[in-house]
C-alpha cells in the first residue's frame, strides 16, 4: 500500500519478481507500465554502464506523473553480457559457461521524479554457480525456469540448488536491490512504512 501523502509510483517493468520484492518492503506500485526500449548493448559496452543506461532509458521512456522506478539486471562473465536466453540451447550455453566459476550480476536502478530529475545507481553481486552434471542441466532445462531469466537461471527458484556462494546483495540477484531502492524512494519523498509486511 502507498504511504499517506506519498507521490504516485509507477514501476516501469513487467517483472513479477520485482513486484514481489517491492511487496516485501510494503510497496505496491500505483501502476505498472513496462518500458519499451531497444535493449541491445552498444558496441564495446561493458556490463555496468549497460545496466545503468538501460535503467535510465526505461525510466525516461515511461512518461507519467509522479515517480517512475526502472531497473535492468545483467549477468556477465568478464566483459561478456548474458541476457535472457532466446531458447533452451542458449540457456544450456550460458549455464555451461557459468558453471564452476564466479560471475557478476549487476542491476541498474533509476528513479525519475516528477520534476524530471533521475537518481540512478548500480549494484553488483558476485555469484558462483556450480558445474552442473548432464542430468542436472537437462532437468533444469526441462523445468523451463530459465525462460526470461538473465544468465539462464533463477536464484529464487530451483536455481538456488546450484549456487553455493554469493558475495553481495541477494535481492540484487533476484532483480531489484531492495536496500538501494528503499534509499532512492525515501530520498524522493516516498517514505516507507513497512506496514503489513510481517510474516
Amino acid at each position: 500500500m502507498r504511504p499517506p501523502a506519498a507521490p504516485r509510483l509507477t514501476l516501469a517493468s513487467a517483472s513479477p519478481r520485482r513486484r514481489e520484492l517491492l511487496a516485501q518492503i510494503g510497496v505496491t506500485p500505483d501502476a505498472i507500465i513496462p518500458a519499451d526500449i531497444d535493449e541491445s548493448p552498444l558496441t564495446g559496452e561493458l556490463p555496468r554502464p549497460y545496466a545503468l543506461r538501460l535503467a535510465q532509458e526505461k525510466a525516461a521512456a515511461v512518461d507519467v506523473p509522479g515517480l517512475v522506478l526502472a531497473a535492468d539486471t545483467v549477468v556477465s562473465a568478464g566483459r561478456r553480457i548474458m541476457g535472457k536466453p532466446v531458447d533452451a540451447a542458449e540457456a544450456e550455453k550460458f549455464l555451461t559457461l557459468l558453471g564452476g566459476r564466479r560471475h557478476r550480476v549487476t542491476t541498474g536502478i533509476a528513479l525519475r521524479r516528477a520534476d524530471g530529475f533521475v537518481s540512478a545507481k548500480t549494484v553488483e553481486t558476485a555469484v558462483k554457480l556450480k558445474r552442473l552434471s548432464a542430468a542436472e542441466l537437462n532437468a533444469y532445462l526441462d523445468s523451463g525456469e530459465w525462460q526470461g531469466k538473465a544468465g539462464g537461471y533463477a536464484i529464487q527458484g530451483i536455481g538456488a540448488a546450484f549456487v553455493p556462494w554469493i558475495s553481495g546483495s541477494y535481492t540484487n540477484v533476484v532483480g531489484l536491490p531492495l536496500t538501494e531502492v528503499a534509499g532512492l524512494l525515501n530520498a524522493a519523498g516516498y517514505p516507507l512504512t513497512y506496514a503489513g509486511v510481517a510474516a
